[in-house]
């Protein structure tokens, strides 16, 4: 009888250890720090830019907000993802809130392209 209860006892343990280091991991993959990348078509100038999550950042005429960023969880092909949002205030459309919302890619930037005729904005890094 008291071999069957400890038996019990072990795995809830073991059980909850486990499901307790796998949300640390996965927490761990989420950063603080998006850094995002913009050229500037006129000019030719490229501009690094560290946006904090769910903070806006206003550069030249846009306003961009990271969202969500993430970090893959293997090391032999890393992939970065971020939610972000762009909007271009000279836009005087009222329907068209942002030029850009969604996840990005930062090693398929073409997969969910920002569509812009002044600017490109590629996603770098996702930083802890």
């Amino acid at each position: 009888m008291f071999g069957k209860i400890n038996f019990f006892i072990i795995l809830f343990v073991l059980i909850s250890i486990n499901s307790f280091g796998v949300e640390k991991i996965d927490s761990s993959l989420e950063g603080n720090l998006v850094e995002v990348k913009i050229l500037d078509k006129v000019n030719s100038e490229n501009t690094t830019l560290i946006i904090e999550i769910e903070k806006e950042i206003k550069f030249q005429n846009l306003i961009i907000k990271a969202k969500k960023c993430k970090n893959s969880e293997f090391d032999d092909n890393p992939e970065v993802t971020a939610y972000i949002q762009v909007q271009d205030i000279n836009e005087k459309d009222n329907d068209k809130v942002f030029v850009f919302n969604g996840w990005t890619f930062s090693s398929s930037p073409s997969l969910r392209p920002f569509d812009h005729p002044v600017y490109d904005i590629w996603l770098t890094k996702c930083i802890n």
